[in-house]
């Protein structure tokens, strides 16, 4: 996750969950969440070594798809 880019994405998903109206604690914790969530999914997919921001960008999706699959 430090790669160049990657604190893009972060601050792109929390300017997106607060153009939705949530606080700004809750957009931020949920921003980190989501953000390390695609990490993730990205590691599985592509290896931690070869991992950058557009991977995590490309996993948000299933970041959101784990996040209301848990609900």
């Amino acid at each position: 996750m430090a790669t160049g880019g990657s604190g893009d994405v972060l601050t792109g998903i929390l300017a997106a969950l607060l153009g939705r109206g949530l606080e700004p604690f809750d957009a931020a914790s949920l921003a980190a969440f989501l953000h390390g969530l695609a990490g993730d999914l990205a590691r599985e997919e592509v290896g931690e070594e070869s991992l950058v921001a557009g991977d995590m960008v490309a996993h948000l999706p299933g970041a959101f798809q784990v996040l209301r699959e848990s609900r």
